[in-house]
């Protein structure tokens, strides 16, 4: 298998101005998941790139001396607050196959706001996503929610309006499961974006999950998600 790590690294963090190189623990943010890549077995068997898609000249040279590849930067339009990640995706991989003839058969996403990444749950995943390579389209890290999703509710035109009508489970159908006893719901995950592994082929549906998603589960204690500065101070 031919694996294609990518690590996600705008310039224009607006929760916490440029999260992406700022010091953790003697460390550019950003070198914790490039490091973490190159202990993968997968790397050190020359199995896997680690490229950086970064819209900044600073951080693609950071990024560079810490052994990451920077073919190329990302465009401003898709480097924005509200871009995504099937944006840098695409972006990254039509321009590995156009000019170097490249097509991984798995893209492995490392999100650099996940320092405390363990190399056994980055091997783990591969493992795992390999060994059901015919059955899944991609692989998610998850947590537990604590509160059942099935109780939960939007807000329109001031009208509070739950977000499930009525529940299906097996040949059960279960009507208005946010007035039901927790007890009765089905347990519900969050993505907690520790890791993420999809097969390319998926872009070409503008698509980055798929309809078979393989869990990993996690504890929620193991991974941390920094967005804010409270997370930040978490961590340090």
């Amino acid at each position: 298998m031919i694996i294609l790590c990518l690590i996600p690294a705008r310039s224009g963090s607006k929760g916490i101005p440029d999260k992406n190189i700022k010091i953790l623990n003697g460390k550019p943010l950003i070198v914790h998941s490039i490091e973490q890549a190159k202990e993968s077995k997968y790397y050190k068997n020359n199995q896997m790139r680690i490229i950086v898609s970064t819209d900044s000249e600073k951080y693609a040279n950071l990024a560079k001396i810490h052994g990451a590849e920077i073919p190329v930067l990302r465009p401003d339009e898709i480097s924005q607050d509200l871009s995504t990640d099937f944006e840098f995706m695409k972006h990254m991989i039509d321009y590995l196959k156009e000019t170097e003839n490249y097509n991984p058969d798995i893209i492995l996403q490392l999100r650099p706001t996940q320092p405390i990444r363990k190399i056994e749950d980055i091997d783990k995943c591969l493992d795992l996503f390999i060994e059901n390579y015919k059955d899944y389209d991609s692989l998610r890290t998850i947590v537990p929610f604590e509160k059942s999703a099935f109780k939960m509710y939007q807000i329109e035109n001031n009208i509070l309006k739950p977000l499930f009508e009525t529940l299906k489970i097996n040949d059960l159908n279960i009507i208005e499961p946010y007035n039901q006893c927790r007890q009765l719901l089905p347990q519900t995950y969050l993505h907690n974006g520790y890791i993420d592994i999809l097969k390319p082929c998926l872009l070409l549906k503008n698509k980055i999950s798929g309809e078979k998603i393989y869990p990993y589960i996690m504890s929620k204690t193991d991974t941390i998600d920094i967005d804010t500065l409270d997370d930040w101070n978490k961590i340090i």
